[in-house]
């Protein structure tokens, strides 16, 4: 008889909580003037069809054109998160790509480095990313111009990056 109201549970909780996990991987929905391109496939009549493509890419066009809508490519996508590294946003619905396309770590080179009173290293990278020391790790030879770092998701919001394959100091993307 115990075991009856834990299995009656999970009969009622399931159904709830899979469509719940479901929905969070679904892909966004379209953008009306995507969905109303597709619909004229569903027009059985070819001349009425070819009027409704006509008319859709007109109005796509003219969306594009008034930088209502933005098309874009997973290249793109990916490079654009590449240049977000760092930055904790929202998830923007997959504007930026699904789970999958999660940028994890990144190889960059320095520009310029400075260090602050307390001795901790500010970085500047080629790709015009800061990032500040958050540590208090001291590394036995100054980071310098032209240096590769890799610099990989740590916890709490923080990162981890390595100089040249030395030690290893957290760090926070400053801007």
């Amino acid at each position: 008889m115990r075991l009856i109201a834990p299995l009656a549970f999970l009969a009622v909780a399931l159904p709830v909580a899979a469509p719940a996990a479901a929905r969070d991987k679904e892909a966004p929905p379209r953008p009306a003037q995507i969905q109303q391109l597709y619909n004229c496939r569903d027009i059985a009549d070819p001349t009425a069809r070819l009027a409704c493509f006509d008319r859709e890419v007109g109005e796509l066009s003219a969306a594009d054109q008034a930088r209502e809508i933005t098309f874009t490519d997973r290249e793109t996508a990916k490079k654009a998160r590449r240049g977000l590294f760092g930055f904790s946003f929202p998830k923007l619905g997959g504007i930026f790509g699904g789970d999958e396309d999660e940028i994890k770590e990144v190889e960059t080179t320095i520009r310029s480095v400075s260090i602050d009173r307390s001795g901790k290293y500010t970085l500047v990278m080629d790709d015009d990313a800061v990032w500040v020391q958050i540590d208090t790790t001291m590394l036995p030879r100054q980071p310098k111009p032209g240096q590769k770092v890799k610099i990989k998701v740590a916890t709490m919001g923080s990162y981890f990056a390595t100089i040249d394959g030395g030690r290893t100091i957290r760090m926070k993307r400053d801007r």
